[in-house]
């Protein structure tokens, strides 16, 4: 194998270049004539048949690009050779923390390969394990999954939905605690939920009507989100509504219970941005009426428990690095609010209680500290951490003293520790068996420049040793919106790049939450370009600073990083030499006609609005795909089952970069069956897609694995 630390020999180039430059026979893609007008600008969109997700035609031309794509990577010699090796790294037992349930403790575990993670509980902490739900046998494939879950008041019984083949509709069922068994009980059409109990009588969740087509399901968009409370050994049908707004079909409503459950916390928003929060004090039955706590919609807050008449509201309202503040519920007006945690400089990313007090975690330069602090806001002590990265798991019920959280940094695998709150002992208590010596490698975090020259951080990691001389394989990683922190987490994934000699970098970029609401600001709606200039500024600064260079730099995202990343090879084709936009949104101009994309509108805007489309029009990465132009090699990545960020997002994408392409480097578009935009995505095909995607790294960069 090659070092990756020295120069390609000019014999391996040459047979590279023969590799890299094997034509390609790409399936002509029929065109409309179907134009829009946008305040007077007309805009040809002549693929837009391939929106029909449905349609044989559709069908026919997914099956042809995936017949080129899978004839490319049959040509990849080495491409078992990473599966294997991914498949060894990802065969370790891995464990969540634990979580108290009365006399019990549950948690999640996965043998190593397992599709899906199972659901144990033990008698008290000492206890043996035991199976109580394993996903892995509801399907032959591991395509059905568990989303969200809850235990009753009294572990009576245990509520979970279901999502299949990756979609976000789900279907939630009820199981016996004492004998495991399943129930008659069974909610359909439900997507975005939680499930929050009321004692062992039922539960609250969030549902839509059922679908008009069963067939366009996956594409339409969702409408009127209603509350519902469903009540054990009762149909569906029976299910008593709770709440609905018929004036406003395009929100979002979701619904809990403080711990005590006495307050019924409405959470309501119009989009990913913005909060609206009403109550019932489920004590006073005198009122049968929700109240409005915090009007919607210009800043984000959320309930995070109650201390009897004192809510703790969780907000950015005059603090964009966030705060806490108690609602007397009797006097809840903005004006008797109580300020208990202060805003600093730092972000507040979070807050959690238990056992009498509150946890308040915090940002520094994207990595996690955390401090206790009694119910009055009184600062008791700063808990101690392993070191930089990202810790969570705090908080647990309010008669219990311990609880067990999560640690894990770029080159730190995922490990729990016992936290003592009485003490502020934190005493591990489980590390992974994985074979990974993390003295083998080095994270570090710089700050570069951005166009504008503000600072931004950016994590690299590489084996140690490694030698700047501007010819090392590198990969550069961002997501940049939906005030979303990328902070820094384990992968087995990332470690088969670093064994090799590869530099993986992650940019906490302008749109992110790293900083507060100013850092998201700094990159939504009108300011969206910055988030594209700080990426392309991270990928100069590892060019300028001699890590790598054009030919071998890499640039990945998912979702909304799968628009940073179509955004920046189409403004810099030039800049990188490989391109991996996956599940993105790439269609500015209509993402908001399917399912849930017009919740997005407050973070990137509409092309229905004049300004907002002059904006959109001028970074969409569909739109500014230019002929004769010489682009990346690229692999688009999407699912069939992708209700979140639909396929025709990338659909469109490949239809038009494809022709467009002027030279040698592969357009190339990978589709998953029985998948969808990546939460609970079986292990084997996790394992599947990563290892395309590193052949495809690895090919495109001349490298023989």
């Amino acid at each position: 194998m090659k070092n990756l630390f020295i120069l390609i020999t000019t014999a391996l180039t040459l047979v590279v270049s023969d590799m890299t430059s094997q034509e390609l026979k790409y399936p002509e893609t029929k065109k409309t004539n179907q134009i829009d007008d946008y305040f007077g600008t007309k805009i040809n969109d002549p693929y837009r048949w391939l929106e029909n997700d449905t349609s044989k035609e559709t069908a026919n031309w997914v099956s042809e690009q995936n017949n080129v794509t899978n004839q490319y990577f049959s040509k990849i010699t080495f491409r078992k050779k990473i599966h294997d090796r991914l498949t060894e790294l990802w065969n370790y037992p891995k464990q969540s923390g634990l979580y108290k349930i009365g006399d019990w403790y549950a948690l999640w575990k996965n043998n190593g390969l397992q599709n899906q993670w199972v659901l144990y509980v033990q008698k008290g902490i000492n206890g043996e394990p035991e199976v109580f739900l394993d996903p892995n046998k509801l399907s032959n494939d591991g395509t059905i999954a568990i989303q969200a879950n809850s235990f009753s008041k009294t572990q009576k019984y245990f509520a979970y939905a279901t999502s299949s083949s990756g979609s976000d509709w789900q279907e939630i069922y009820v199981m016996s605690f004492a004998n495991k068994t399943l129930l008659a009980d069974k909610i359909e059409h439900v997507k975005f939920t939680g499930i929050s109990w009321l004692g062992d009588e039922g539960f609250y969740y969030s549902g839509y009507d059922k679908p008009l087509n069963e067939k366009t399901k996956y594409s339409a968009k969702s409408e009127y989100q209603k509350i519902f409370f469903h009540k054990i050994g009762t149909a569906q049908s029976e299910d008593k509504l709770i709440y609905e707004d018929k004036e406003h079909p395009l929100r979002y409503v979701g619904a809990g219970l403080t711990e005590d459950e006495r307050f019924l916390i409405l959470q309501i928003s119009e989009g990913t941005d913005g909060s609206e929060i009403k109550l019932k004090d489920l004590l006073n039955k005198n009122s049968n009426e929700f109240i409005t706590l915090v009007e919607g919609f210009n800043i984000n807050a959320s309930i995070i428990n109650n201390i009897g008449d004192q809510l703790l509201l969780y907000t950015n309202k005059d603090a964009p690095n966030y705060k806490l503040v108690g609602i007397d519920t009797k006097h809840f007006e903005n004006k008797n609010w109580k300020t208990l945690i202060n805003e600093k400089s730092e972000r507040l990313d979070a807050v959690s209680t238990g056992g009498g007090k509150i946890f308040a975690s915090y940002l520094k330069d994207a990595n996690t500290t955390v401090e206790q602090y009694n119910n009055d806001g009184r600062f008791e002590r700063k808990i101690n951490l392993p070191g930089l990265g990202t810790a969570n798991g705090f908080g647990c019920k309010k008669n219990e003293n311990e609880f067990y959280y999560n640690f894990t940094s770029y080159i730190y695998p995922n490990t729990i520790f016992k936290y003592d709150i009485k003490t502020g002992e934190s005493i591990l208590y489980k590390t992974p068996d994985i074979k990974f010596n993390p003295n083998d490698y080095e994270s570090k975090q710089v700050f570069y420049s951005g166009k504008d020259g503000t600072k931004i951080p950016l994590f690299i990691t590489y084996k140690k040793g490694l030698k700047l001389n501007g010819n090392n394989p590198t990969l550069l990683y961002a997501y940049g919106g939906f005030n979303i922190n990328i902070t820094p987490a384990f992968s087995v994934s990332n470690l088969l790049f670093l064994e090799k000699g590869g530099i993986y970098c992650v940019a906490n970029i302008r749109g992110g939450g790293e900083y507060g609401e100013n850092w998201h600001k700094a990159g939504m709606l009108k300011n969206k370009q910055n988030v594209f200039n700080d990426f392309i500024s991270a990928a100069e600064y590892l060019i300028k600073e001699k890590y790598t260079n054009q030919k071998m730099l890499a640039i990945s995202g998912r979702s909304n990083g799968g628009l940073l990343v179509g955004a920046c090879l189409t403004q810099r084709p030039d800049l990188f030499k490989v391109a991996l936009p996956q599940v993105g949104v790439l269609d500015m101009l209509r993402y908001h006609k399917f399912t849930v994309g017009w919740g997005w509108a407050v973070e990137y805007g509409s092309s229905e609005n004049k300004e907002q489309f002059n904006y959109l029009i001028k970074y969409s990465p569909l739109h500014n795909i230019k002929q004769n132009t010489c682009y990346p090699a690229t692999l688009i990545v999407t699912a069939d089952h992708d209700d979140r960020v639909v396929p025709a997002h990338s659909f469109k994408f490949a239809a038009t970069l494809q022709p467009a392409q002027s030279c040698k480097n592969p357009v190339l578009i990978r589709i998953e069956s029985k998948a969808g935009h990546g939460a609970g995505k079986p292990t084997a095909k996790v394992i599947d897609e990563i290892t395309d995607i590193w052949s495809f790294v690895f090919y495109n960069f001349g490298i023989e694995y």
